[in-house]
C-alpha cells in the first residue's frame, strides 16, 4: 500500500495579498471548505473548521478569517484565536488543539495549490 497525491490549482499568489485571507469551496453553494493565509509571503492552509465544535465554520462573513491585527486566526463563533504559522489555538474554548493544516504548494509561475493525499494498493 502507497500513498499518492493530488495537486489542485486553487489561485495566483497575487489573488492572496500579504496579511490577507481568502476562503475556497469545493462546491458551488455552501461554506468555504478550506482558507488560505498570506503571512510574509509565505502561503499557510487549513480546513474551515473550528476544533472546538467540528463542522462550525470560523467567519461570520466570506474571508474573514482573521482578526482586526491580521496576527491570528479567528473563530468569530466562539472567540478563539489560532497562531497563522502553526494553527494552534491560543486562546479560547479549544486551547492548545489545532486547525487541521493543508499541504500548500506554490509553483515558480505563483500559482497556489493544495495537494491531497490517498491511499491505494
Amino acid at each position: 500500500m502507497h500513498a499518492s497525491s493530488t495537486r489542485y490549482s486553487v489561485c495566483s499568489i497575487s489573488d492572496l495579498p500579504e496579511g490577507q485571507s481568502k476562503g475556497f469551496r469545493l462546491s458551488a453553494f455552501g461554506p468555504d471548505d478550506f482558507f488560505l493565509v498570506n503571512q510574509a509571503g509565505v502561503i499557510h492552509g487549513y480546513r474551515n473548521s473550528c476544533p472546538h465544535w467540528p463542522g462550525a465554520t470560523l467567519p461570520l462573513k466570506k474571508g474573514d478569517y482573521l482578526d482586526e491585527s491580521a496576527r491570528y486566526i479567528v473563530c468569530h463563533g466562539h472567540n478563539a484565536l489560532f497562531e497563522i504559522e502553526t494553527g494552534r489555538c491560543i486562546s479560547g474554548p479549544c486551547l492548545g488543539e489545532r486547525l487541521t493544516p493543508l499541504t500548500i504548494e506554490v509553483d515558480q509561475s505563483g500559482t497556489v495549490f493544495i495537494l491531497t493525499h490517498t491511499a491505494s494498493l
